[in-house]
């Protein structure tokens, strides 16, 4: 409220120098309505099957929508997406990346939210507390993303991201019905957090890579709808591994409500391991997407760029805690901590680095 109260008198103006644009609204609904039949599709598929009538239908069904979308942007004036933007290879591959990428990371942190709370009984505000090392590691891995992009490019740093992450998962797929906090949940969440961090930072600068200015707003739209997609197709496919894990032990079990907690489990183990599967698949789609050489030229790009000489010259890039050979330093965190010494020069013989 404060911010759509301030924002009139704050923000200035803008208009497109392009005059009126008009609304793709055939192109909205298709490509809408198309995806929400293949999410409902993947999503019912575990209770009538995938090789019903029903699951078979609605398949079809998303995938004419999905073609009319595309067919009405190769024909319409002003395309509600410009589809000659995924010749680019930065735009197309990150954007195929980021869907691997989103569909574990919203798998990770709902599985881990139901195994805290229906397996080992944790409360609500339990259950946030214990999710706090998760969220700071996002933020201390995002901080470092972007660090080693600046130092190697974006393709490496992708591709360790998400076999960092794959690794998080396989630790997460190993917890127990007697599972704690500190041997089951904490390691997988760092290491998850971590990778995930810096796959999907580096994803998001890959995907606006390469790209003219004035088509800038379309490339980082699109990655932000590319994960929303990711998100809910992972959720619907890793939500139909667990159910489909838990509902066989339990019938095997007869009903037997003492069987509940390691039927629960092995489900959620079953949904981490496969969502390890799918962020290993985007590290071997980030290999043969993604292009090395603007990955490179960006690389060369930012180390050149003004803003990184300016911070250089004011010391910005240097800090007391000279963690991961200096990158944490070189993050935001980094420069609010080391701040106050930030442009003292260490003396030459004092032994110690400067990050």
């Amino acid at each position: 409220m404060t911010n759509q109260t301030l924002a009139p008198g704050v923000a200035p103006e803008s208009r497109s120098q392009e005059g009126g644009r008009a609304i793709d609204l055939p192109g909205a609904v298709t490509v809408t309505a198309g995806l929400a039949v293949l999410v409902y599709a993947v999503v019912e598929a575990a209770d009538a099957g995938w090789g019903s009538a029903q699951t078979i239908i609605l398949l079809i069904v998303a995938a004419a929508l999905l073609t009319l979308f595309v067919a009405i942007e190769q024909r319409t004036e002003v395309p509600l997406v410009r589809l000659g933007l995924f010749r680019l290879r930065t735009v197309s591959g990150a954007n195929a990346v980021v869907l691997t990428a989103m569909a574990a990371i919203f798998g990770l942190f709902f599985f881990l939210s139901l195994y805290m709370q229906q397996v080992l009984g944790y409360t609500a505000f339990e259950t946030g507390v214990a999710f706090l090392p998760l969220a700071t590691g996002f933020v201390i891995g995002s901080g470092i993303a972007t660090q080693l992009v600046g130092r190697v490019g974006f393709k490496p740093v992708i591709i360790l991201g998400l076999v960092i992450f794959a690794v998080g998962l396989y630790l997460l797929s190993r917890v127990s019905v007697d599972g704690t906090f500190l041997e089951n949940i904490l390691p997988g969440s760092l290491v998850s957090a971590l990778g995930g961090a810096l796959a999907v930072v580096s994803l998001i600068i890959a995907g606006t890579t390469g790209v003219e200015e004035r088509e800038s707003g379309l490339a980082s739209g699109l990655i932000n709808s590319s994960q929303q997609i990711g998100a809910a197709f992972g959720l619907a496919i890793l939500a139909t591994v667990a159910t489909s894990r838990t509902a066989d032990l339990l019938a095997e079990g007869g009903g037997d409500p003492a069987a509940v907690p390691n039927a629960l489990t092995e489900g959620f183990q079953d949904a981490f391991l496969a969502g390890a599967v799918i962020v290993l698949l985007g590290a071997v789609l980030a290999v043969g997407l993604l292009p090395a050489r603007e990955s490179e030229s960006h690389r060369a790009e930012t180390a050149e760029s003004p803003e990184a000489q300016l911070a250089e010259d004011l010391g910005l890039a240097r800090c007391r805690v000279p963690a991961f050979g200096g990158l944490f330093c070189r993050s935001a965190f980094g420069r609010l901590i080391g701040r106050g010494g930030a442009g003292d020069e260490a003396p030459a013989d004092s032994g110690s680095g400067s990050g």
